[in-house]
């Protein structure tokens, strides 16, 4: 497959390229042997991080899938339940693997936009009695993916946390875009970490980094996290070249997060406008168009888009989602709304200019 270079590539905020400062620190960076626990730059990128987000400790893996996974194996025995948003990464996302890997069972929860009611919480609970299992963890995902980027409130997580610790569970974010919280919120990243008692944090979505992704949490859970990330696969050599693009980041993207999040908003105002479809007013960096004109088809939409040099995702057929990211500029948000009024135009036979 020969890979186009002239898309506005809106699939994913994982699709970005090291810019060339980020290169260099790739190229010059100093490395070890993680494995071994001595990459010198791994070493400071975790220790980074537990300052962040105030944590014991933190431990730099190759994706957030694997972060996740792993904060609920090291937080959980096999037969123990997991409270988990019925829309989250974890439950749709990663391949049922907290029951393959972790051997627990999956208790999808209904939410305002990621938010677990606390009552709702309380109710699963169901006590000691022999016959039913555990209620060892409760997941809570910031920004949420599925509710188009949704800020659950500090205040909300605070309180499903308090309900969850309340009845000796263990809390995990999943926050892959956690960042972007942070950013849009003005809200530090201690604070949003303080609830919870392990949090995941993506690299390589909204700040750009080619791989990787960050666990922190208690000392005793990270050093488990250490053991199993081994067992798994996740055991890496001189992966000090990766941790520097990550370091990079975190001294370059952050802040500018502010400008994809504002380009969301260009993108859904100006589509917004278009007959046949209802734009979920975008809190950060994700846009879902919903299809409300029964002319409209999701995938359709998304070749006819791509034909013209926008590439987006398509959830099923009355769904689109849009990411703004590191390498869209104001110029590739206009030519994704030119594009857009171009196919909805066509597709209806209706004037959209």
């Amino acid at each position: 497959m020969t890979l186009r270079t002239d898309l506005v590539d809106l699939r994913s905020d994982t699709v970005t390229r090291p810019t060339p400062a980020m290169r260099r620190a790739i190229a010059e960076a100093v490395v070890g042997d993680d494995v071994y626990g001595d990459d010198p730059t791994v070493l400071a990128l975790e220790e980074r991080v537990a300052r962040l987000t105030v944590k014991d400790a933190a431990l730099y893996v190759p994706s957030g899938t694997m972060g996740n996974q792993l904060a609920v194996a090291c937080q959980t025995q096999p037969g123990d339940e997991v409270l988990l948003e019925a829309d989250s990464h974890v439950f749709v996302y990663e391949q049922g693997g907290i029951a393959a890997n972790s051997g627990t069972l999956a208790h999808p929860m209904p939410s305002d936009r990621g938010a677990i009611d606390p009552v709702a919480i309380a109710a699963a609970v169901r006590g000691e009695d022999d016959h039913v299992a555990h209620v060892r963890l409760l997941c809570i995902e910031n920004t949420h993916n599925r509710h188009g980027g949704a800020i659950v409130p500090l205040e909300r997580v605070r309180a499903a946390a308090a309900a969850a610790h309340q009845y000796g569970m263990a809390v995990h974010m999943d926050g892959a875009r956690l960042w972007n919280a942070s950013v849009a919120s003005g809200i530090p990243l201690a604070d949003w970490a303080a609830p919870v008692d392990t949090v995941m944090m993506c690299f390589s979505k909204a700040l750009g980094a080619p791989v990787g992704s960050i666990l922190a949490g208690p000392a005793d859970v990270i050093h488990r996290a250490h053991r199993l990330r081994k067992r798994w696969g996740g055991g890496m050599r001189q992966v000090g070249i990766l941790a520097a693009a990550c370091l990079y980041a975190l001294d370059h993207h952050i802040e500018r997060l502010a400008d994809d999040h504002a380009r969301a908003r260009v993108l859904a105002d100006a589509i917004a406008t278009l007959p046949g479809i209802r734009v979920v007013a975008p809190q950060t960096n994700i846009v879902f168009m919903l299809l409300e004109h029964p002319s409209l088809d999701g995938p359709d939409l998304a070749r006819r888009l791509f034909e013209r040099g926008v590439h987006l995702s398509a959830y099923g057929p009355k769904k689109l989602r849009a990411i703004t990211h590191l390498d869209i500029d104001d110029a590739g948000v206009e030519r994704a709304v030119e594009a857009f009024r171009a196919v909805v135009g066509e597709v209806l036979g209706v004037a959209t200019a």
